[in-house]
């Protein structure tokens, strides 16, 4: 199994997504506002938009787990 880019946890209506590697890392810096949340280096994200972003870093070849 290849290591992931990616780990997203589920906390309900809030999920944080920590940036494995360093594409993973640049990849947040070029999509994601600079003013995004962030709770003990990950990034904060509310649920509606956690599909959008997982899918952009999929279809980008991360991968997310």
């Amino acid at each position: 199994m290849e290591k992931p880019d990616v780990r997203v946890q589920n906390h309900g209506s809030l999920f944080l997504v920590e940036a494995v590697t360093d594409e993973a890392q640049e990849w947040i810096g070029e999509h994601i506002p600079e003013d995004a949340q962030y709770f003990g280096g990950n990034l904060v994200v509310e649920h509606r938009y956690i599909d959008d972003i997982v899918n952009g870093m999929t279809e980008a070849g991360l991968i997310v787990v």
